[in-house]
């Protein structure tokens, strides 16, 4: 085959009425989500300070009319109002609110052990939605956890508290001992108690997720500086996040993702081949493990519903240290697609006719057999390898970059694909560098390489945490990091299959 260069048709999205376009928030707009919606509307629950509560409910009301933000074009659309554009209504008022103690607040997240800080901070909030679920008859959809900057700043695995703020913390423990508790007894249980902070993963984000899975309660974390930055300012005066330009951005992302979570579906590809399933696979080496080969695996599986569900796998020796990568053994890869398959089944009735296995490094021998003996003989099981490619670059004479939805076609089953470079719709490329390639290679199975090309095109507009034109990385692997952190940042034990809104 001689290499040739191709062009990606733009994937269209399905929206209410049965019509489809290119762009989510065109659709949004003129023809309103996929889902009708609950009738009731959203019912939120907030917790944060009180200036957080009274920062959110202002915000609120912000979204129920038109915003613009400072500029208004093709790349940046107007956001026509939450109602306008979900059909559904979104009451300022929370359907529970929840506030956090300032002061407490303040004194677990400047502690100066980081470990004590980022826990006792998770604390503050988890506990009290917890409490919530338990006690309270009040259905909420999505909770919305609502945090000062000062969480962001030091919530996160590298932060350090200034000296001038600076708490010291007491019952800390050494994290190597900490560590050794794991696997081994104390005699005082006081160190076990002491030694649970430090089991969990030092990033406020991913630790609070992953304490709330087991509870089943969707969840979105939002800075106060992001819905409200011109009241929060530095000592001029100025705010300290200019976001003027991003106002309709952020109501457009914040208001979908809150649908999507409430269970809603604001979207879903046009044009899909029924009876196909796409997992990716999500690796994350286990820090807190003995074993440095230690890895948590994870499938995400979508399908062409836009459906999205997360499967925790074994906790095994899948990272090669000296390669750098993950692979699993035969049984552990036929157990992960095992429960895909029979997740899928339940929801559509049958076996998919194909599934696709989108990974970042080439499948071996030895999980290939695993995955294939799970799949059975009547699904065409291929194995996709996707990652960034650095070295091809392509330029145009002109001003503007090359198309999204370029392809290098290089051979049957290796291709370069341009999933970010100038959008015609756009009349722009929105991005600031020159983009770069996917280097997708057929490297298991058997299928037609402009077929994959156009799958993974279509999956980079199934990102509902964000209401964009589209992604560079397919939804499949755009989140694996993010999912793999989740569920290695603290002891979880077995987490069942949950959909994809509890992750993201």
């Amino acid at each position: 085959m001689t290499p040739q260069l191709l062009r990606i048709e733009e994937p269209k999205l399905l929206f209410g009425h049965r019509q489809s376009v290119e762009d989510p928030r065109d659709g949004l707009t003129l023809f309103g989500p996929l889902d009708a919606g609950k009738p009731f509307g959203i019912r939120a629950g907030v917790i944060g300070t009180r200036d957080g509560l009274r920062r959110f409910k202002n915000w609120v009301k912000q979204i129920q009319v038109p915003s613009t933000g400072k500029l208004s074009s093709p790349a940046r659309p107007v956001y026509p109002g939450f109602e306008a554009a979900f059909g559904i209504p979104w009451v300022p008022e929370p359907a529970t609110e929840i506030e956090i103690p300032g002061d407490e607040l303040y004194q677990a997240i400047h502690l100066d052990d980081q470990h004590l800080r980022v826990y006792k901070t998770v604390d503050l909030y988890a506990s009290r939605i917890v409490d919530s679920l338990k006690k309270d008859d009040v259905a909420v959809d999505v909770w919305f956890i609502v945090i000062p900057d000062d969480v962001y700043k030091y919530g996160r695995p590298m932060s350090m508290v200034e000296s001038d703020k600076r708490i010291k913390a007491v019952n800390r423990l050494s994290s190597s001992y900490a560590k050794k508790l794991l696997t081994q007894a104390s005699l005082f249980v006081e160190d076990h108690v002491a030694a649970k902070p430090y089991h969990y993963e030092v990033h406020f984000h991913n630790q609070l997720k992953a304490r709330l899975l087991e509870y089943n309660a969707p969840t979105q974390i939002v800075r106060e500086s992001t819905i409200a930055y011109r009241e929060i300012v530095d000592s001029l005066g100025n705010p300290t996040r200019d976001l003027e330009q991003q106002e309709s951005a952020i109501a457009w992302s914040l208001s979908t993702t809150t649908f999507y979570k409430a269970g809603g579906r604001p979207w879903k590809l046009a044009a899909v081949r029924q009876g196909v399933c796409y997992i990716g696979l999500a690796f994350k080496q286990d820090q807190k493990a003995k074993d440095p080969r230690s890895a948590c695996c994870a499938a995400q599986m979508f399908l062409d519903s836009g459906d999205g569900v997360v499967f925790k796998g074994a906790v095994g020796p899948w990272f090669k240290p000296g390669r750098g990568d993950f692979h699993l053994s035969k049984s552990a890869a036929r157990e992960l697609v095992e429960k895909a398959i029979s997740s899928y089944t339940e929801r559509v009735g049958q076996p998919p006719s194909e599934l696709f296995l989108h990974g970042k490094v080439r499948f071996n021998d030895e999980e290939w057999s695993g995955f294939r003996e799970s799949a059975g003989r009547d699904t065409n099981l291929v194995g996709i390898r996707i990652r960034g490619d650095s070295l091809l670059k392509l330029f145009r004479q002109s001003e503007y970059p090359v198309l999204r939805g370029l392809a290098y076609v290089r051979d049957p089953r290796t291709a370069y694909l341009w999933t970010k470079g100038f959008v015609p719709r756009l009349q722009t490329y929105p991005g600031r560098e020159v983009p770069l390639p996917l280097m997708v290679e057929v490297c298991r199975g058997e299928t037609e390489i402009e077929v994959v090309l156009k799958d993974i095109m279509a999956l980079t507009k199934l990102n509902y945490n964000a209401c964009i034109y589209a992604d560079g990385p397919p939804v499949t692997l755009k989140f694996a990091d993010a999912v793999g952190e989740i569920l290695t940042a603290g002891p979880l034990g077995i987490v069942p299959p949950l959909a994809f809104r509890y992750y993201i």
